[in-house]
Formats: C-alpha cells, sequence, structure tokens
C-alpha cells in the first residue's frame, strides 16, 4: 500500500492575521477567510479567540480607522 504524501501545514502571518480581522468585522464568516488564506478555520479562529498574534486586533483596528 502507498502512503499518502504530507500535507504542508500553513500558519497565518501577523499581516494576514490583521487582514483576518478586517474580514471578520466586515461580516465575513470564518471558514470563508479561511479558504481565502489556505489554512484550517481552526487558523482562523485562533486569531479570532487571541490565542495567536496578539496584537494582531490592535494593528487592524488602527487600519481600520
Amino acid at each position: 500500500m502507498k502512503s499518502q504524501p504530507r500535507r504542508v501545514v500553513r500558519h497565518l502571518s501577523f499581516e494576514e492575521a490583521v487582514q483576518v480581522w478586517l474580514r471578520f468585522w466586515s461580516g465575513e464568516y470564518q471558514d470563508r477567510i479561511a479558504a481565502y488564506f489556505d489554512v484550517n478555520p481552526g487558523r482562523v479562529n485562533e486569531v479570532v479567540k487571541e490565542r495567536k498574534h496578539l496584537g494582531s486586533r490592535q494593528a487592524a483596528s488602527a487600519l481600520k480607522g
């Protein structure tokens, strides 16, 4: 039996996390945001729950105005 090739795990960068906040605040669903960045929806949820990329919310807020 041939083994399946491993899928590359992708993580969000801080800059992408800022974009996650902007999209989330505009009403976009987390699964759609995840699809845009080609990540698991859990990665987006980590940003929204502020478990990853602390400070990205404040950075996005500053961009939002």
